[in-house]
């Protein structure tokens, strides 16, 4: 688990009634992104976004930011119910979020497969609630969806990737495949944390198992 909040987190999404109420103010980051030194907020006119979730947010925000024709990326909370809410809360599973890094991208330069295939490359999709070390419903694997293309894109590719898990002896992928909803960004702190910090916490990794080419 990241090191600034170590209490264990319930191993079930709660109900949206028992969920922490949250606040009405937004949290404020940075207007340029600390790397590629392009907008954090919309409109980013002709991109797409799509939002992934693959453990630590730290991790899977450097993954992404360096494929060229990503336009930008940003670390956040999603898939939740409690509005606007801090590390601490989304920590304490009583949130419903997930960890999540927001990819906007240019479809000139790079698909929506090949992110796709970037994502079940980084991390392992079958372990459920947990990402390697780190445990609770906030590092559970996820594809939130944009439209209704890149729904069904992603379902084609986790039945695609798991032939290939499966295969390879690996378990049932466990990943929630849904349409986006609210993004909240997470704390300054947060946004390109590596860059940032080069020798912090990393617990990203994958299968070992390649995401078969047009997946």
């Amino acid at each position: 688990m990241s090191p600034f909040f170590s209490k264990p987190a319930p191993p079930e999404i709660p109900a949206p009634a028992d969920a922490l109420g949250g606040r009405e103010a937004p949290i404020r980051v940075a207007g340029t992104h600390a790397v590629l030194g392009t907008p954090t907020a919309p409109p980013w006119d002709t991109m797409h976004t799509v939002i992934f979730g693959l453990g630590c947010f730290w991790g899977a925000e450097r993954v992404f930011w360096t494929l060229p024709g990503v336009h930008s990326t940003q670390v956040g909370y999603s898939a939740g119910f409690t509005p606007n809410p801090t590390y601490q809360e989304v920590c304490s599973g009583r949130t419903g979020h997930n960890e999540v890094v927001r990819i906007v991208f240019d479809p000139a330069m790079i698909s929506f497969t090949s992110l796709l295939r970037t994502f079940w490359e980084s991390h392992n999709p079958t372990q459920g609630m947990r990402q390697g070390n780190d445990r609770g419903t906030q590092y559970r694997s996820g594809i939130y969806c944009t439209d209704d293309v890149q729904q069904q894109q992603a379902e084609t590719s986790l039945a695609t990737y798991q032939a290939s898990l499966s295969a390879a002896g690996l378990g049932t992928i466990t990943t929630e495949v849904l349409a986006a909803t609210a993004f909240y960004y997470a704390e300054e702190y947060h946004q390109q944390y590596l860059h940032k910090n080069p020798g912090g916490y990393c617990g990203l990794g994958g299968t070992g198992i390649a995401c078969p080419t047009g997946a």
